[in-house]
């Protein structure tokens, strides 16, 4: 596995131009992809995320398929290949309240796991995984999987507690692209949540952690799962004087964990702290900038739009906020808080080489207002 180590936004950037390309790539695969597979996936201009109400941009001319459509096709296949007492683990009513109870810490869970399935089902339940994520977030996903087994190997573990296919798929309710449903993917460090309202979908709380952060032995020496959400913190940080260093250091202690932990609803008490961007120059914004698209484009095309289309919508007023050390393996917490999204990352256990980091919708996670809308209208219509 090639490991890129990278040093600064500028050098980020250029690899952001590459990933442009691939993704141009994808949406020409999975046009044909959608031909191949006889009218079941939907293939639409972009601008269809929840951002933008489900309407078309006008200036939009490029084509790709739809996140909706792909979920919810390989959603079906998936729970196709399942025997009935494979599916009985697999799948929940939509309203049920397992729907919600997410975490990132290693637990028994609800959901049928990998090493539970066929070499095919298996395969399957891939896909489905990757039709939630771009590539570059695919790739994160099923790295940080396989870091279990790296953890196996350093705690002597017999494969029970530690396994990269101890990772749970559950659907809730019935996948349809026009009906309302959900699904998740979930195990140590990886919590992947989606929810399908309406021809329409959200995601969050959106998970990824790595343990290690970096693997400092064996044959995967060096692999840094998640480098460019480290990175790029600290590139953020580093690039404010030291006035405005003040300002963004919220607590010279690390933070234990993310402060949202696992909750239900996203909520931080107080106002937003740290240095708001309206105060930060242009290099330095430039940074922040580089670190939140980091984390939007984790998603597929439309999702991700919907994620930048927030970022766009808070345009400075976005808050930067610091805790613990400035220097490589100092324990460090920080944080990107807007009115609509948080960003939330801590790399403080193991002597600095343990990360948490997520974002989450304050409005948008498990469905949110996008839900609450799509059942105020359908009750209104049933009314009338």
């Amino acid at each position: 596995m090639l490991r890129i180590k990278l040093r600064s936004a500028c050098r980020y950037r250029e690899l952001w131009k590459e990933e442009l390309m691939c993704q141009i790539k994808r949406r020409s695969f999975l046009g044909l992809s959608a031909t191949m597979l006889g009218g079941g996936l939907i293939a639409g201009k972009a601008g269809h995320g929840l951002g933008n109400g489900g309407q078309d941009a006008p200036d939009s001319v490029h084509h790709h398929v739809h996140a909706v459509s792909v979920m919810t096709e390989t959603a079906n296949r998936f729970l196709a290949a399942l025997s009935p007492e494979q599916r009985a683990k697999a799948t929940f009513q939509f309203n049920d309240d397992e729907r919600m109870n997410w975490h990132f810490i290693p637990k028994e869970r609800k959901g049928l796991t990998l090493r539970e399935m066929s070499p095919y089902q298996k395969h399957l339940a891939s896909a489905l995984l990757a039709a939630g994520l771009s590539q570059t977030g695919y790739i994160k996903a099923v790295t940080i999987m396989s870091l279990e087994d790296v953890l196996k190997t350093m705690e002597n573990d017999s494969g029970e507690h530690r396994d990269p296919e101890k990772y749970h798929f559950t659907v809730f309710g019935t996948p349809s692209a026009t009906g309302t449903w959900g699904w998740r993917v979930e195990g140590h460090h990886l919590s992947q949540n989606y929810t399908v309202a309406k021809g329409q979908v959200v995601d969050g709380p959106s998970f990824f952690g790595s343990n290690p952060a970096e693997v400092r032995q064996g044959l995967r020496k060096g692999l840094r799962t998640l480098a460019g959400e480290d990175d790029l913190g600290f590139e953020v940080i580093r690039a404010l004087d030291e006035p405005k260093q003040k300002i963004a250091i919220v607590d010279p202690k690390a933070y234990s964990d993310i402060l949202t932990a696992a909750s239900r609803k996203a909520a931080l008490q107080g106002q937003p702290s740290g240095l708001v961007a309206a105060k930060m120059n242009a290099k330095q914004f430039d940074a922040l900038r580089a670190l939140v698209e980091l984390y939007a484009y984790n998603l597929p095309d439309d999702l991700a739009e919907r994620r930048m289309d927030q970022v766009n919508k808070a345009g400075r007023d976005v808050y930067f906020a610091w805790a613990g050390g400035i220097k490589p393996g100092d324990l460090h917490y920080y944080r990107v808080q807007t009115a609509s999204f948080l960003i939330e990352f801590d790399d403080t256990q193991n002597n600095a080489n343990h990360i948490h980091s997520v974002w989450r919708d304050f409005n948008g996670d498990f469905g949110g207002d996008p839900l609450k809308a799509h059942y105020e209208t359908s009750h209104r219509t049933q009314r009338g």
